[in-house]
C-alpha cells in the first residue's frame, strides 16, 4: 500500500512539474458549439472543394455554416457568440476537423485560413452596443423592434413574402441596434448579431432548418445531404428556391449601406473588415445571388484611375464608368458625384435595396457596389459610394431613335422597336406586378433604356423607384423625374400610382414610334408636347404621319403599317391625362402583342390651366410650393 501511494505522490509531483515547465498554463477549454451539424446538415460545399478557386466563396460560406451553431447557442444560452478568445480558438480547431472529417473531407487548412484570429468568434461588451445576451439585445434594439424581428422572422421562411418581411424587420432593428452602439462599435458587429438574433430566437423553427439558413445567413443548399446521396437526404424544392432567389443575407450588402446612409456617419466601414479577414481581398461576395461588395481599388483599377476617356455616362447624381474587373469582365461603374449632397445617400441606399431583388431579363441587373471611407487613404481623403452593373454595350435608347447630330446612321429599324418597346413592357410589368410590393420606378425615359449586345431592351436608374403601398391607390411623395415624362396628376399633385409609370411608358413608345423627343424645344412655335402633336394627328385620322421617316422608308406591307399605328394609338392611350383611361402594364402589352384590341381613344379633359414651378438641374426636377423660378405650364398638355 505504502508503495503505491509514493507511486501516487510521485504522479502528482510529474504532473505538477510539467504544469510548472509550461508556465502553468490550464489545458485549452472545450469548444462550447455541438458542431455535430456540420457533417449532416445540406450545405453546398462546392466553393470550398479542392481545388478551391474562390477563396472569399469559400470562407462566407464557412462563415454562414459556423453561424449555424453560434446561433444554435444564443437559441439554447441566450448568450451572443463565444465567451472568450480561448473558447474561439477551441471552436475554429474543432470546425477544422468536422470539415475535414468524411463524408466532408474537405481541406483542414480552409478554417484557420478563413478565421485567421484566435478570436475572432469571441464576444465583448465593446463588440457592439454592450450586447452580449439576447436580453441586451432586446433593450438595446427596442421592444417595438425586436417584437417586429421576432413576428417577421418567426414562422416558415421558405415562403418569399416572409423572407422579404424578415429582411425590413431585420434593417429596421439593425438601425436601432448601430444607434444605439454609436461610433464605439463596427456595425458589421451589430449585423452579426441582428442575423444570429433572427435565425436563433425570432424563428420558430430555428438555424438547423434549412429554409432558416438560407434565409439568415443566404447559406446555399446543396440538393442532398453531405452524407448521403440518396434521395430521401434531398432538401425540398422550395428549399432551394429559397437558397438561390432570397438569402436575407443580402441584407449584408444592403442592410450596411442603408445603415451608413441611415446615421450619416463617415467613420463607416473600416479597411480591414471590408474583406472577411483579409484586407486584401479585391471583393467579398454575396452568397447566391453574385453581388459583392467591391474594394475602390479594384473599381479604380478597371477604369484606369476613373478616367475621363472611360466615362459613357452622366446623370443627376453621379458619372457612369466603363471598366474591365480583374477576370476580364466589363462592367459599368456609377459613382455619386458627391454622396453628402441632398438627396446622394439616400439615391444610393435606395437603388441597391430595390435592384438587389431583382430578377428579369428586361431589368438591368446589379452587379454589386463599394462605400469607402473619408479617411481611407485609398480613397483620397473622401467618402464614396459606387454602384456595378453589368455593361450594356449598345448604350442606351436614345442614341437609335432621334437623329444624330453628327450624322450617323443609328436608327433602328420597325423589328427592333417593336423588340425594344416589348422589352420595356415586360420590365415594367415585372416591377409593378412580379414583386411584392410593386415598384414605381418614376424616371422611364429613352436614356435610362439600355441595350445589351444582343439589342434587347433593360431598363436602368432605379435611384427614384418607390415601393408600393398594399391597400393604397397611391403614395403622395415628393415630384421627380424629368420634363415630358411626368404624368399629369403625379406632376400637379405628387399623386403617384403605377399608372404614373404606365404615362412615361406611353411617352417612351410615342418617342420609339416618331422620332421626336418628348419635349420638343426646336419648333418655331414653341416647347411642342409630343403627346399633344401625336393625340392632335390621329383626332385627325392622320394616324401614319405619326411614323418616322426611318419606319416609313421601309418597304413593308399593309399588316406591318397597321401594327405599326397599333403601337401608336397604345402610346397614345397609355399617355391619356386621365388616370382611369389609360391601361395597366399587362393590359398595354397585350394590346402591343395583338392579343387584345386597343379600345377608341377616351377624349382629353379641357385644360386645367394649372402653373406648376419647378427647379431644374441635370433634367430632373422637383415640384415646389415656393413660387419662385421658371413656371411650367401645363395648360397644353392637358388638351
Amino acid at each position: 500500500m505504502a508503495t503505491v501511494a509514493g507511486l501516487i505522490r510521485l504522479l502528482l509531483v510529474a504532473a505538477l512539474a510539467l504544469r510548472q515547465a509550461a508556465g502553468g498554463v490550464n489545458p485549452p477549454p472545450p469548444c462550447p458549439l455541438d458542431l455535430g451539424y456540420v457533417r449532416t446538415f445540406p450545405w453546398d460545399r462546392a466553393p470550398c472543394a479542392p481545388p478551391v478557386s474562390n477563396v472569399t466563396a469559400c470562407c462566407m460560406t464557412l462563415l454562414s455554416v459556423l453561424g449555424i451553431g453560434l446561433a444554435a447557442r444564443l437559441r439554447a444560452t441566450g448568450l451572443f457568440r463565444l465567451p472568450s478568445a480561448p473558447a474561439s480558438a477551441a471552436c475554429i480547431r474543432a470546425f477544422s476537423d468536422a470539415i475535414a472529417s468524411p463524408p466532408l473531407s474537405l481541406p483542414r487548412s480552409l478554417a484557420p485560413a478563413c478565421f485567421p484570429v484566435p478570436s475572432q468568434f469571441a464576444i465583448s461588451p465593446s463588440y457592439c452596443a454592450g450586447v452580449t445576451t439576447a436580453a441586451q439585445y432586446v433593450a438595446a434594439v427596442g421592444g417595438a423592434a425586436a417584437g417586429e424581428l421576432n413576428s417577421s422572422c418567426g414562422s416558415n421562411l421558405t415562403d418569399a413574402s416572409v423572407c422579404y418581411a424578415c429582411l425590413a424587420a431585420g434593417i429596421h432593428a439593425l438601425a436601432r441596434l448601430t444607434a444605439a452602439a454609436g461610433k464605439a462599435s463596427n456595425s458589421l458587429n451589430c449585423f452579426y448579431l441582428t442575423a444570429l438574433y433572427a435565425a436563433g430566437v425570432s424563428n420558430s423553427a430555428g438555424p438547423t432548418s434549412p429554409a432558416t439558413a438560407a434565409c439568415a445567413f443566404g447559406l446555399a443548399l446543396a440538393t442532398t445531404s453531405p452524407a448521403s446521396s440518396n434521395a430521401s437526404s434531398s432538401i425540398t424544392h422550395t428549399n432551394i428556391a429559397v437558397a438561390t432567389v432570397i438569402p436575407i443575407a443580402s441584407v449584408l450588402l444592403v442592410s450596411l449601406i442603408a445603415l451608413l446612409v441611415w446615421t450619416k456617419r463617415h467613420d463607416g466601414i473600416s479597411s480591414k473588415n471590408r474583406g472577411l479577414s483579409d484586407e486584401r481581398r479585391p471583393s467579398r461576395q454575396r452568397p447566391n445571388t453574385g453581388s459583392v461588395l467591391f474594394d475602390i481599388r479594384a473599381l479604380a483599377k478597371a477604369t484606369g484611375g476613373f478616367a475621363e476617356r472611360n466615362i459613357i455616362g452622366r446623370g443627376g447624381f453621379g458619372v457612369v464608368y466603363r471598366g474591365v474587373l480583374a477576370d476580364g469582365s466589363v462592367v459599368a461603374v456609377k459613382k455619386m458625384l458627391d454622396p453628402d449632397v441632398d438627396g446622394g445617400d439616400d439615391e444610393f441606399a435606395n437603388e441597391v435595396e430595390i435592384i438587389s431583388h431583382f430578377r428579369h431579363r428586361n431589368l438591368v441587373p446589379l452587379r454589386g457596389c463599394c462605400i469607402t471611407d473619408a479617411d481611407d487613404p485609398d480613397d483620397h481623403g473622401s467618402r464614396q459610394m459606387l454602384l456595378v452593373y453589368d455593361y450594356m454595350p449598345n448604350g442606351s435608347l436614345d442614341r437609335y431613335i432621334f437623329d444624330q447630330q453628327d450624322g450617323a446612321v443609328l436608327l433602328l429599324p420597325w423589328a427592333q422597336r417593336r423588340s425594344v418597346i416589348l422589352d420595356v413592357a415586360r420590365g415594367l410589368e415585372y416591377m409593378h406586378y412580379g414583386v411584392k410590393p410593386g415598384i414605381y420606378h418614376r424616371d422611364i425615359k429613352a436614356t435610362n433604356i439600355l441595350l445589351d449586345e444582343d439589342m434587347r431592351a433593360r431598363v436602368a436608374d432605379f435611384g427614384l423607384a418607390r415601393r408600393s403601398r398594399d391597400g393604397q391607390s397611391h403614395l403622395t411623395t415628393r415630384v421627380a423625374g424629368t420634363h415630358g415624362y411626368l404624368s399629369p396628376e403625379y406632376a400637379l399633385y405628387g399623386q403617384l400610382t403605377e399608372r404614373s409609370d404606365v404615362y412615361s411608358f406611353g411617352v417612351l413608345v410615342l418617342e420609339v414610334m416618331s422620332g421626336r423627343p418628348a419635349l420638343d424645344l426646336a419648333e418655331p412655335s414653341g416647347m411642342v408636347l409630343v403627346t399633344d402633336w401625336a393625340w392632335m394627328l390621329v383626332k385627325a385620322g392622320r394616324t401614319r404621319e405619326v411614323l418616322a421617316e426611318a419606319l416609313l422608308r421601309e418597304e413593308e406591307c399593309r399588316a406591318t403599317v397597321a401594327a405599326m399605328e397599333r403601337f401608336v394609338l397604345v402610346g397614345i392611350l397609355c399617355a391619356h391625362v386621365t388616370v382611369a383611361c389609360r391601361p395597366t402594364m399587362p393590359e398595354a402589352l397585350r394590346m402591343l402583342e395583338g392579343d387584345v384590341d386597343v379600345p377608341d381613344l377616351p377624349d382629353r379633359p379641357q385644360p386645367y390651366g394649372q402653373r406648376i414651378p419647378f427647379d431644374e438641374g441635370e433634367g430632373n426636377f422637383s415640384a415646389s410650393s415656393v413660387l419662385s423660378g421658371p413656371f411650367l405650364d401645363f395648360g397644353d398638355m392637358l388638351r
